[in-house]
């Protein structure tokens, strides 16, 4: 059996960033392509949210001793995004409130 790369307690929380990192960037980009000013804040949050969690991710991987006070604002980050796309009536957008909602939920067990 290969070594775990990942420690396991990191990896939930690992796991729900990275799905909210490619979900939060096709729906900025979605946004984008509607043109729609009404969305510019949501590709805002969506960009801020996928930044952070990208960035968590890479902590949880390498097990930081930083990772649980990024995972604070990165929750934070989540939630916004996740009350911003819950605005809008689209498929995308409701995918990313959930995958933003699950990686919130993920990141403040992780948070000290």
């Amino acid at each position: 059996m290969a070594p775990q790369l990942v420690p396991e307690k990191n990896r939930q929380c690992l796991d729900a960033c990275a799905e909210c990192v490619a979900t939060c960037e096709a729906c900025a980009q979605r946004c984008i392509a509607a043109a729609d000013t009404a969305m510019v804040r949501c590709v805002q949050l969506c960009l801020d949210c996928a930044t952070l969690c990208q960035a968590g991710a890479t902590l949880l991987a390498r097990d930081s001793g930083h990772a649980a006070g990024l995972c604070d604002q990165c929750a934070e980050a989540c939630d916004a995004c996740a009350t911003e796309c819950e605005r809008f009536d689209d498929e995308l957008m409701r995918e990313c409130a959930q995958a933003c909602r699950r990686a919130a939920e993920r990141c403040r067990a992780m948070a000290p």
